[in-house]
């Protein structure tokens, strides 16, 4: 049997939730269809299950894209404050960590309490577990088939995320649906993801697994000072996070161990002297770190066997230390995708595909990609509004 309505929202998370609420609160008819047997999976299990739900600093240069403006128009109808009122509306709990950063005080099911809240209020149906088999226009409209029956409507809106964490039901569905009707998709990659290192790398430091730094990573114009984490497999922690979302997947990414010291000038002051090189740069970084990077670099030895020349140069490798990733591990450990639908063939203030009336992208399946911290979240809210106010 086919029901009609007015907009079909495909995907129950962040974005699909506040698209569905908005447009159930002007009034129109919605229905929001998720395969998954839970909803909102991606919001209970970020931020250590406390919802980084957004970040107070949240602008347009804190997105990557193939069309960098895209974002400026969604994330300025919609700003952090604005979710914040909605959060406070609700008596969340909440506090900032850092850098602007908002986690919930108590769970993140108060996020998905509050959604789905929204959604009641605007009289939003669901269908859920329910897959959706085919798409096809319709009259002007679309004919959504579902294993519970096909529904019709005369706007549709993607919400279905993109490929990071397959566990909790990420597809490849949204990108597909896009290239049916004839959108591209930029190439969907991990991104905010741990890197793995050569065996060549690991010989000296995948002993130092849990061992943590503050440093500035460097690639391209990805530039972030935070701490670096060691691993079995290689390189993570915030530092390495967010300059993955960066890295080309060939050259190499550039770490400053010392972020603020002039390495050079201060391993020349102990120039001529007894002292150990590991052991007064464990002054400064982990002893371990220390031990292992001075054996990788065969200067675990006084400070008098080695020129001035030499102690220069390792200054700089200190403040400039090139490592080469062999890898990412991946979208099953990857916080979001860098790539997706095409955003030069859809509205930057309504979602919708210029080409395809009635049909809309919003969140992680569109090519917009945040920093860590929040900001995919941000994204989020601000497209599922931006699509929510028209659909």
């Amino acid at each position: 049997m086919s029901r009609s309505h007015d907009v079909v929202v495909i995907g129950a998370g962040a974005a699909g939730m506040m698209c569905a609420s908005q447009a159930g609160r002007r009034g129109r008819r919605v229905v929001l269809i998720e395969h998954y047997d839970v909803v909102g999976e991606k919001i209970r299990i970020s931020g250590g299950g406390r919802c980084n739900f957004t970040n107070v600093n949240a602008g347009p240069a804190n997105y990557l894209s193939q069309n960098p403006d895209f974002c400026r128009s969604a994330l300025a109808r919609y700003t952090p404050a604005h979710f914040v009122r909605l959060v406070e509306r609700y008596g969340v709990p909440y506090h900032e960590k850092k850098l602007g950063q908002l986690f919930c005080d108590r769970s993140a099911h108060d996020i998905i309490a509050m959604l789905k809240a929204e959604c009641a209020d605007g009289g939003v149906e669901w269908r859920m577990p329910c897959a959706v088999q085919a798409v096809r226009r319709d009259d002007g409209g679309f004919r959504v088939i579902t294993a519970q029956g096909d529904v019709t409507c005369s706007s549709l809106v993607v919400a279905t995320g993109g490929l990071t964490v397959p566990k909790v039901g990420a597809t490849p569905f949204g990108y597909r649906l896009a290239e049916q009707f004839g959108l591209n998709v930029v190439r969907p990659t991990p991104a905010l993801v741990p890197l793995a290192m050569p065996p060549e790398f690991l010989a000296h430091f995948g002993s130092l697994s849990g061992v943590s730094v503050d440093v500035v990573a460097t690639h391209g114009a990805g530039r972030f000072r935070e701490n670096l984490l060691f691993t079995h497999r290689g390189l993570s922690g915030p530092a390495v996070l967010q300059v993955s979302s960066y890295w080309n997947g060939r050259a190499p990414i550039t770490l400053d161990l010392l972020p603020g010291v002039d390495a050079a000038s201060w391993l020349c002051t102990h120039a001529g002297s007894s002292a150990r090189v590991d052991n007064v740069l464990a002054e400064r970084l982990p002893a371990r770190l220390a031990r292992e990077w001075c054996l990788a670099h065969d200067v675990a030895v006084p400070f008098r066997s080695l020129s001035d020349e030499r102690l220069r140069a390792l200054g700089v490798e200190l403040n400039k230390w090139r490592v080469q990733p062999s890898g990412t591990l991946g979208f099953n450990k990857a916080e979001v995708t860098l790539g997706g639908v095409d955003t030069r063939q859809l509205s930057s203030k309504t979602m919708s595909a210029l080409d395809v009336p009635g049909l809309y992208f919003v969140g992680e399946v569109v090519d917009v990609t945040g920093w860590l911290g929040g900001y995919n979240f941000q994204w989020a809210w601000a497209s599922g509004h931006a699509a929510g106010q028209v659909a």
